[in-house]
């Protein structure tokens, strides 16, 4: 049975904080939520810094939904932009991947892109440039419950953490 671990909401405002106080200075142009997880945490990181923010749907993990946004973003860093897209947890890296491999197959500027997440697994095959808190799932098994996924059924809830049996077993 898994240990399922909230993240209140003091907690999810600190890291927040957290974020903005690591990326400020860096030159980031613009934050990009990644659909689902990210545009919560897009949301409040783009009002704590003042910048703006886009959205890339991947919630569904496909990539022909995501490529008109990817598009237009891999655009506007070839224009300069530094974006930094933002998740709520880079657990198994997968989503960060794809995401990248995309950016890069649609001509992404070269230093254009970097990612943060709210919490970063260490063990992830991909690596994040922000994180406001890092595990390691070789010790910790917790399925973290951010605040907007609280108001989910526990059903539902448990259905998310069983997806993957290896992130929480």
């Amino acid at each position: 049975m898994p240990v399922f671990t909230p993240i209140t909401d003091a907690d999810f405002a600190a890291m927040v904080r957290a974020l903005a106080a690591e990326i400020a200075g860096e030159g980031v142009t613009a934050l990009v939520g990644i659909g689902r997880g990210g545009l919560v945490p897009a949301v409040y990181l783009s009002h704590a810094t003042g910048l703006p923010m886009h959205s890339v749907d991947y919630s569904a993990q496909n990539a022909h939904l995501a490529a008109p946004a990817i598009a237009r973003l891999a655009e506007r860093t070839r224009a300069g932009e530094r974006l930094l897209f933002v998740d709520d947890i880079n657990d198994s890296g997968r989503t960060i991947a794809r995401l990248r491999g995309l950016l890069e197959q649609a001509g992404a500027a070269r230093g254009g892109v970097r990612f943060a997440t709210l919490i970063d697994n260490t063990g992830s095959a991909e690596r994040v440039d922000h994180a406001a808190r890092t595990i390691d799932r070789a010790t910790c098994k917790d399925w973290f419950v951010f605040p907007w996924e609280a108001l989910a059924p526990d059903t539902a809830i448990a259905a998310d953490a069983a997806e993957i049996p290896d992130r929480i077993g």
